[in-house]
């Protein structure tokens, strides 16, 4: 076993293994306390136990798939994709065919975890066209039996050819068959997982017209709960039955093909052989509700047997290659209820069974496994309960045969019979009890009732009532309801009853429902000792399917009845802990001196001379070829400690060596840095000193040129030479400018403010003088050629100005708009005119405006 720090946990353990200590209370702390971290997943040796957390976890990504894939089983955190990967690989590389046995009582997640296993081994396995169209068949094989297990109301499916009306109503609460409990569960879309049955069928193969006729045929089961029996009396007197309503007979006739006549007289009626007569005796209504419930059931037993078939032969593999088998058995757990039947005493022999073949395979693998490592192998005490399972399936002393021969003595027969049997038979067996045995042996107990026996099976007692043993034993389908299903003319019913061909008459009575099951339970074991098992524990945390709720006393039960803390005992057997030298070496070698920090020599070495350095008991180890074994959890726990604490030595130790190591990075760069700029001040400094000196030099060597052309100067001109000269340049350099501009004057226009620049800077505030003077000059003569009107309206516009410029937001869009006075053509009006020639008074103004008052103003 190779460990992780997640299975070393001491609080909540990944492996149930190293458990200490073992009780009860413990291994329920340690799964409350991993489901309480979402760790759904627990380990049991290569056991996987699986808490159903009732709501989707990130753990089945194709991440998490790529994290398994061919990885140590326990090198990694408790999964179902580690068991999945370690029979796979079991499988390719050791071409050792497998079986994974998922087990749990209903709603732990058993299905679910199988769907996960065929899911994982899909998407490892090798790929191509063939290869992938199988696995997606065997993908699409859950929706198919899952729908096959609940029947839908009739859906309209477009891609079948026509097809005469299934007839079934929307209401389940209709039929008798469904009507016995609910008929929903809260987030279910029937018409979704249906139409997803029907994309899962058409995957595997199936054809339109075999679809077809499969809805016929559960149609036809259901049918059959409704058809109901009223009693009549013969002219002799005795009782007989009769369908009371013939409606439901006429549609199953219809679908299947058969004459209404036919089918009632077969399910009022039998007939009986006796040497060479053939008697028609009439059914009493227990009698044809009997033969009624016993063809459903069978129709729909026989009907699952052939989908499975027919599936098988869809994704079986080519004849001549090679097989290699992965068997996934989903498998109901141990039941214990307020009152057990038949169907739990059947259930509970399996599961009795397969604790058998777990421990005796356990203990077989434990025993190679000390062989093939060179240790010792001491015979480990454990309960074996095989004396339980011969209890029940002795063939000529177990309760299973004792029930046939009641089954099929002549005369009276019925449950009490039966019982009396069994408490003659076992008066003295330790495992077996009822009321009768403990008032021999003198013991009172309330518990147990009359008509119940008590089993001590390996998951606790449990009481059975022995009412229905005998009729759900027989269940028996009368010979001439087999021969009217071979008489219909539906070919997949027909083919479902081959025993009613009247070529193939037997007068054989068929085996009892306790015979075929132990049949079925031995070729089951002789299947499962042939390949290498796997197992998971299904577990439901809770009864009302809440997300994250744990219930401990619940669990406790289901710890019991799965026997997992005899699991966790056989797994503990000898030593508790295994791992490789490798692994083991590389995990401890800091414990001792002498291996850390590197060791030289082998693996095995190495572990020996950690292990003497530590001072642990010899009894504790035990050295393999390849690993070494511990005895005990609580050295391997010692060791972890032990670990713990000097990995914080070591964190410490090298926390220190960085910070120091970080320290003095740090001070050479802050040196380096220091020095680097240290060179640059001073270089700076430098040619900022050499550049002042340049500059101080350069004014000196002005000043030293500057005096001695000077002094040159006056000994070749006059005094007044330089002032001349600057005259005369500058009356050029204005002359110059004044015709330049003379070419080169602006528009006369009024609104044109465009003027030279002037080309020297001594001539700006003259260039700007002139330019004022000309634009005063060429308003003069606008002015002076505008006519008295326009000069009116110009003074007015100017009035209007200095009214209402900076205050009018509209004033500079109306400069453009002459001042009119009268804008709405008044004085072609003729009320206008009266009203002018009446008042002379000079119109100033007229346009449009928009009175507002007081109210409308609001």
């Amino acid at each position: 076993m190779e460990d992780t720090t997640a299975l070393l946990d001491a609080e909540a353990v990944g492996d149930l293994v190293l458990l200490d200590p073992l009780t009860e209370e413990s291994l329920l702390r340690t799964l409350q306390e991993r489901f309480r971290r979402h760790d759904i997943y627990t380990y049991i040796g290569n056991v996987v136990i699986s808490v159903n957390p009732y709501q989707s976890l990130p753990i089945y990504t194709p991440e998490k798939v790529q994290e398994y894939h061919n990885c140590s089983f326990f090198a990694v955190k408790p999964h179902i994709y580690a068991i999945a990967d370690d029979a796979y690989r079991s499988l390719r590389d050791r071409d050792r065919d497998q079986c994974i046995l998922i087990t749990g009582e209903s709603g732990a997640g058993k299905t679910e975890a199988s769907k996960l296993v065929m899911s994982y081994v899909a998407a490892v396995s090798s790929k191509g066209a063939e290869v992938d169209k199988v696995k997606e068949q065997l993908l699409q094989s859950n929706p198919v039996l899952e729908g096959e297990c609940a029947p839908y109301p009739e859906p309209h499916i477009p891609e079948l050819p026509p097809r005469p009306k299934l007839k079934l109503r929307q209401d389940c609460g209709h039929y008798g068959y469904l009507n016995r409990g609910s008929s929903s569960l809260p987030g279910m879309d029937d018409a979704a997982n249906f139409h997803a049955m029907q994309d899962a069928m058409r995957v595997i193969g199936f054809s339109p017209a075999e679809v077809t006729e499969l809805l016929e045929v559960t149609a036809v089961v259901l049918k059959l709960g409704n058809v109901q029996l009223s009693s009549s009396f013969q002219a002799s007197g005795l009782e007989a039955c009769s369908i009371t309503e013939p409606q439901e007979l006429q549609e199953i006739c219809e679908l299947i093909g058969l004459d209404p006549g036919t089918l009632e007289q077969a399910l009022c009626s039998r007939t009986v052989k006796a040497r060479n007569e053939t008697v028609l005796t009439t059914l009493t209504v227990p009698q044809g509700y009997y033969g009624r419930d016993a063809l459903a059931k069978n129709i729909y037993s026989r009907l699952f047997d052939w989908l499975v078939n027919r599936i098988n032969t869809s994704i079986q593999v080519k004849s001549g290659e090679q097989r290699k088998v992965m068997g996934v058995l989903d498998i109901y757990g141990f039941e214990i209820f307020q009152d057990n039947g038949f169907e739990q005493f059947i259930i509970n022999y399996c599961n009795e069974k397969l604790q058998q073949i777990f421990i005796l395979m356990t203990l077989k693998e434990e025993q190679e496994e000390y062989v093939r490592e060179g240790i010792q192998w001491t015979p480990v005490e454990f309960f074996d309960n095989t004396i339980i399972c011969n209890l029940i399936e002795n063939s000529t002393g177990g309760i299973l045969a004792m029930l046939d021969e009641e089954c099929l003595r002549p005369g009276v027969v019925n449950e009490d019979t039966f019982l009396t049997k069994l408490n003659q038979l076992f008066a003295t067996h330790k495992h077996y009890e009822s009321k009768e045995t403990q008032n021999a042996r003198r013991v009172t107990d309330a518990s147990l009732a009359p008509r119940c026996f008590r089993i001590h099976h390996y998951a606790g007692k449990v009481t059975y009532n022995v009412t229905g043993f005998i009729e759900k034993n027989n269940d028996q389908l009368f010979r001439d309801l087999s021969q009217a299903m071979w008489a219909a003319r539906h070919t997949l019913l027909r083919s479902l009853f081959p025993e009613g061909d009247p070529q193939r008459v037997s007068l054989k009575l068929p085996p009892t429902a306790g015979f075929q099951f132990k049949s079925s339970v031995a070729m089951l074991m002789k299947n499962l000792y042939s390949k290498n098992p796997n197992y998971i524990r299904c577990i439901k945390p809770n009864d009302t399917k809440s997300a994250m709720v744990f219930t401990p006393e619940l669990v406790l039960a289901q710890v019991r009845y799965l026997g997992l803390m005899e699991n966790v005992r056989v797994r503990r057997a000898g030593y508790a802990f295994r791992q490789l030298y490798g692994p083991f070496l590389q995990r401890y070698k800091m414990l001792s001196p002498r291996t850390w920090p590197r060791w030289d020599g082998g693996d095995r070495e190495g572990a020996e001379v950690l292990l003497a350095s530590l001072g642990l008991p010899a009894e504790e180890l035990a050295f393999g070829h390849t690993k070494i074994f511990i005895r005990s959890p609580r050295t391997l726990f010692d060791l972890e400690r032990q670990r713990q604490e000097r990995v914080g030595q070591l964190a410490t130790l090298i926390q220190k060596m960085f910070r120091g190591w970080r320290c003095r990075t740090q001070y050479q760069l802050m040196r380096k840095s220091q020095i680097l700029i240290s060179a640059w001040f001073r270089g700076h400094r430098q040619k900022n000193q050499y550049k002042q000196m340049k500059r101080s030099v350069l004014i000196l060597q002005a000043y030293a040129r500057g005096w001695k052309v000077r002094r040159t100067y006056r000994k070749c001109f006059r005094a007044g030479a330089s002032s001349c000269l600057a005259n005369f340049i500058y009356r050029r350099l204005v002359q110059r400018y004044l015709v330049g501009l003379a070419k080169n004057l602006p528009p006369l226009s009024v609104t044109d403010r465009t003027w030279p620049s002037a080309p020297y800077r001594f001539l700006d505030d003259a260039n700007m003088e002139l330019k004022n003077i000309f634009y005063h000059w060429k308003c003069k003569k606008y002015r002076d050629q505008l006519p008295p009107s326009r000069r009116t309206q110009l003074q007015a516009k100017l009035c209007a100005s200095e009214l209402f410029k900076g205050k009018k937001t509209l004033y500079p869009k109306s400069l453009q708009q002459p001042f009119r006075g009268e804008y709405l053509g008044l004085k072609q009006n003729p009320k206008y005119q009266k009203l002018h020639a009446v008042a002379k008074d000079k119109l100033v103004m007229a346009d449009a405006v928009r009175k507002v008052n007081r109210a409308s103003g609001k």
